[in-house]
């Protein structure tokens, strides 16, 4: 299960809401908390960040992620529930790498293609992306209208490629509305899952 929207939908308030009614399941997020991801949290600060060399240090933290966390978990059964995963990349990275390659978020794809692991379900926190960047306060190179305008559209394009995958959640709605929504997806994900075991 992974979580995904712009930066300012709110998902990563309610993956740490879900803490509470999901105690067992395991909850991670990328950027990881390794040295991996303290690489990519630089580069996010950094405006004049070479887009290719940003993109190699998410996937190497996305590598590393499903190597030491996700892959050990699923292994084990266990739920897992990720505060962004490969779609961000494609949705973010596709963005920030427009002006350098034809097809950018075909390339993000192609790239992680060989070794991710595909999300059985993904929650997309849908937000209009001047709401998203006030929340947000753009607070860096990624928050910012008309880049989320961009990432928001990529998003769109991997609903539209894979839409039994994906459930768009109302990001709009206040906070207790949207928690009850993914609450009750989870809920129906996890009963799904159980009656296949």
């Amino acid at each position: 299960m992974t979580l995904e929207g712009i930066d300012g939908s709110g998902k990563t308030t309610v993956w740490e809401s879900l803490h509470e009614e999901f105690p067992d399941a395991v909850f991670t997020r990328e950027p990881t908390e390794t040295w991996y991801g303290e690489a990519v949290n630089r580069s996010i600060g950094d405006d004049d960040a070479d887009p290719l060399a940003e993109l190699f240090l998410y996937t190497a933290d996305h590598a590393a992620h499903l190597a030491e966390t996700v892959q050990p978990a699923l292994d084990r059964g266990d739920l897992v529930i990720s505060d962004r995963y490969s779609d961000s990349r494609y949705a973010y990275q596709g963005a920030t790498l427009a002006d350098v390659l034809d097809e950018p978020m075909q390339y993000v794809q192609d790239v992680h293609e060989p070794f991710t692991v595909r999300p059985d379900v993904t929650l997309y926190f849908d937000i209009d992306p001047e709401t998203a960047a006030r929340r947000s306060g753009k607070t860096n190179k990624f928050e910012q209208d008309a880049y989320l305008s961009r990432v928001r559209e990529n998003y769109e394009r991997l609903i539209e490629d894979d839409p039994d995958r994906f459930v768009r959640i109302d990001a709009t709605e206040p906070p207790e509305t949207v928690l009850t929504r993914v609450t009750s997806v989870l809920d129906r994900s996890v009963d799904d899952r159980s009656r296949l075991e």
